[in-house]
């Protein structure tokens, strides 16, 4: 298992170009949705461990701050002190719903995008899952969204460690859960959650894939909303389920 998280981490750091978005141990993000009238507006990153604010985001063409060749919808995740990380940007047309991820304001000349993602199925709908291509600078490498985003309940997973099949292994590098409140032991709502991060695996980068997930499947739930997860992969996980059995 540590030779293909070591090609998983090696895989995705320093995608975000800044090494201060990678830590060589599992990170834990509260993640806050500021305003629930629209998708990808208004979040905010915690750092878990500090309270500080590490990434927030901010929407194109609505005051924005960063400006450059960036158009109206775009996506900027900004650092703590507001400088432009990553822009998220809607590919059109696409039947796959496609966006691309670009370094920095997205605004250079010709600039290629630094990871694209799209949905699986053309169809969408609740069993459509999303795929995520890394593209450059680190070698190409496709990463799979499993499970349910609006729930709160996904993790991405990178196959690495082998280049044949059979000697691949699958290890999950990023995960989102719904965040327990660590005093009444229950779980808060789907507007703050947590996102779990691998070791070595960018930060900036994974709160990439979420303004990403968040727009191709926003809020909208299919049936009724259960305390059902997944099985635990990481210490997220496992804290959840075990605070929810107690409580």
């Amino acid at each position: 298992m540590k030779g293909g998280e070591a090609a998983a981490a090696a895989a995705a750091a320093m995608v975000a170009g800044d090494e201060r978005y990678c830590e060589a141990e599992d990170r834990e993000l509260t993640v806050r949705k500021t305003t629930l009238f629209s998708p990808g507006d208004g979040l905010e990153a915690y750092d878990h461990r500090t309270g500080e604010l590490a990434f927030r985001v901010e929407t194109y063409g609505r005051g924005g701050v960063c400006g450059g060749a960036a158009a109206a919808g775009d996506l900027a995740l900004l650092g703590a002190q507001g400088e432009p990380v990553l822009t998220v940007r809607r590919r059109r047309p696409s039947l796959h719903h496609r966006w691309d991820g670009f370094l920095g304001d997205g605004g250079a000349a010709q600039q290629k995008p630094l990871f694209s993602a799209r949905r699986s199925s053309i169809l969408g709908g609740a069993g459509s899952g999303v795929l995520v291509d890394l593209l450059a600078p680190a070698p190409a490498a496709e990463f799979r969204v499993e499970g349910s985003f609006p729930r709160r309940c996904c993790r991405v997973v990178v196959v690495a460690g082998a280049d044949d099949e059979e000697g691949a292994e699958e290890v999950v590098v990023a995960e989102v859960r719904r965040k327990v409140d660590e005093g009444a032991h229950v779980l808060l709502g789907r507007d703050v959650f947590v996102l779990w991060l691998r070791a070595g695996f960018d930060a900036a980068f994974a709160m990439g894939i979420v303004l990403v997930l968040d727009r191709i499947t926003g809020d909208e739930l299919d049936g009724v909303l259960s305390d059902d997860l997944l099985e635990a992969t990481s210490p997220v996980s496992a804290s959840l389920a075990s605070s929810t059995r107690v409580a």
